[in-house]
């Protein structure tokens, strides 16, 4: 059952915990179609996970080890979100993943949502991921898209983006909950912040006047329903977020905030 969504809902909080951490399951915060989890694998240790109703799209956050899925596998490797470009893996409905550790520590965030098919098994590594520029003086930022147009997914929308120190992104304002003829897509940022005592804001906002904002810390995710939701770093700390999406078509379809789109044609 769904619960009923209110914006004041849709920070999600938990203190990391050793092993797959549920930080939110799809009908949960109002959520309709996404689920977040968190997974840290100790040296020497593995976890299994299969999903028979969901596709899911794993991002290594940091650490080294193995991806293995139902037969094929991949090592992977990554210092940390900040220093280098992603790896992650698609893993479709009813296949079986296996992620060992030979690092300290290795840290992952899964993202699923709900489809009975899927695509083949797949590896995005460095090198396979799509960089673009996004934006223009203080809104400058960069955009990695992981699974985004690939063959594999069905439903989910999967990348990375980072804010310079003291930058906006998400900028101008954009929605896509189908309220002005966009298509119907729920999102959900996970967000990491450099040097990690730092913070950042997420804002989501309606035309109608419904507004929260909060104040993002490393680790925390936030869902986005509906509404606005711009994202800006304070002075002195870089963020990153992973975005995951799904709705009602595979497809990245934005309708801008009308009374911000003049800074497009602004000095910057």
């Amino acid at each position: 059952m769904v619960s009923e969504t209110s914006l004041r809902d849709t920070l999600i909080r938990a203190p990391r915990a050793a092993g797959r951490q549920e930080l939110m399951r799809r009908g949960a915060n109002g959520s309709k179609e996404l689920s977040i989890a968190r997974l840290r694998v100790p040296a020497g240790s593995s976890d299994a996970y299969r999903n028979a109703d969901e596709e899911t799209i794993v991002v290594l956050q940091e650490g080294a080890g193995t991806f293995a899925v139902d037969g094929r596998e991949w090592p992977v490797s990554r210092a940390n979100v900040f220093a280098d470009r992603a790896t992650a893996v698609y893993v479709p409905p009813g296949a079986t993943l296996r992620v060992t550790a030979t690092s300290p520590a290795l840290e992952a965030v899964l993202v699923s949502a709900a489809t009975q098919v899927g695509g083949e098994p797949a590896l995005i590594g460095p090198q396979e991921v799509r960089v673009n520029a996004r934006g223009k003086g203080s809104y400058a930022r960069e955009v990695h898209d992981l699974f985004v147009t690939d063959p594999h997914a069905r439903r989910l929308m999967v990348g990375e983006t980072y804010n310079p120190a003291g930058n906006w992104s998400s900028y101008p304002p954009h929605k896509h909950d189908g309220r002005d003829g966009e298509p119907i897509l729920e999102e959900i940022y996970y967000f990491r912040v450099d040097p990690p005592q730092g913070f950042g804001h997420q804002m989501i906002y309606t035309a109608d006047g419904e507004s929260v904002t909060h104040a993002v810390h490393d680790g925390d995710a936030v869902l986005l329903p509906y509404g606005y939701h711009p994202v800006s770093a304070p002075p002195g700390y870089r963020l990153y977020y992973l975005w995951a999406i799904a709705g009602a078509e595979r497809k990245l379809a934005v309708f801008e905030d009308p009374t911000h789109r003049w800074v497009h044609n602004a000095t910057a």
